[in-house]
């Protein structure tokens, strides 16, 4: 007879959580994974094992028998396990990175935290949609915004300037730039949105209509590259174009900068933080962003 352990597993788990979100939390799964075992496994028994309440969910008769039957045997699973590892640090931390984020500034530095910290098992997940950090198997997330997210702890880490550059030969053979205004003589780089040149020209008492023309990028990364390569200005901030202007790449056309009202946050539930396998990335995450450009 097969023994479906991991069903029981989890049901062992969501019964000590007392919700299956945190109990995908924990697995390290979607919450839709762990509803699908757990009906998988009421239909094992031929009857509910669980209540959902606004709190999570509550044992029925049937599942507390079941919990009572083999809460011990994992419990001492469990503590046999953890004798192999020193603390929580050796399990896996997933952190939900923005792709342009993730290449421009975190990747050139992630060899350092390996070597720091060989201990622990480090996943980026670089995507540009916002996960659920509530719902999905992810520890953390850095995003770019405010610093407001309900429910949620945020840590701020840096808030980039922005700079403009163009590739030098690009700058050596069109008109000199000495003002704002005079960026509107070379084609204009944008990222998605299409909005950083008309607000920097505007707060530069320079606004034009033709401040929105040009090419635009859905990805940061894919910005600078365009500039490097000679396509025209871009709007950038610091930190994705540091690589660049230390090469020579790229180079500054204005010596002034625009300091953005926005900063990018280290972002996770209260207990995340609290956890001790995490607070090696966060203690090296708030000490590089402390050495980085746009930091005061």
């Amino acid at each position: 007879m097969q023994i479906p352990l991991q069903r029981f597993y989890t049901f062992f788990v969501v019964c000590r959580a007392g919700s299956m979100k945190d109990a995908a939390r924990e697995l390290h799964v979607t919450a839709g994974a762990i509803s699908q075992r757990i009906r998988e496994l009421e239909l094992r028994h031929g009857q509910r094992l669980f209540e959902r309440t606004r709190a999570g969910v509550t044992p029925t008769a049937a599942g507390a028998a079941l919990y009572a039957d083999i809460r011990a045997p994992f419990q001492q699973i469990e503590t046999v396990a953890r004798r192999d590892v020193a603390d929580d640090a050796a399990r896996q931390l997933v952190v939900s990175v923005m792709p342009s984020f993730a290449s421009g500034w975190l990747l050139p530095r992630l060899g350092d935290f390996a070597r720091r910290h060989p201990a622990v098992s480090l996943s980026i997940d670089s995507d540009a949609r916002v996960v659920d950090l509530k719902t999905e198997a992810v520890d953390f997330a850095i995003r770019h915004g405010l610093g407001h997210y309900p429910g949620l702890e945020a840590r701020w880490l840096m808030s980039p300037a922005m700079i403009v550059v163009g590739a030098p030969d690009l700058l050596r053979q069109g008109p000199p730039i000495r003002c704002p205004a005079d960026c509107l003589a070379y084609p204009l780089l944008h990222d998605r949105e299409r909005q950083d040149w008309t607000l920097w020209l505007q707060a530069n008492g320079s606004p034009s209509p033709k401040a929105r023309r040009g090419l635009s990028f859905s990805d940061e990364h894919l910005l600078v590259r365009a500039a490097s390569e000679g396509q025209g200005l871009a709007l950038v901030r610091d930190i994705y174009a540091g690589a660049d202007l230390e090469k020579g790449t790229l180079c500054k056309a204005l010596e002034g900068q625009w300091p953005t009202r926005f900063g990018y946050y280290l972002v996770g539930l209260p207990d995340s933080f609290a956890a001790s396998g995490a607070r090696a990335f966060v203690d090296w995450i708030q000490a590089e962003a402390g050495r980085s450009p746009g930091v005061p």
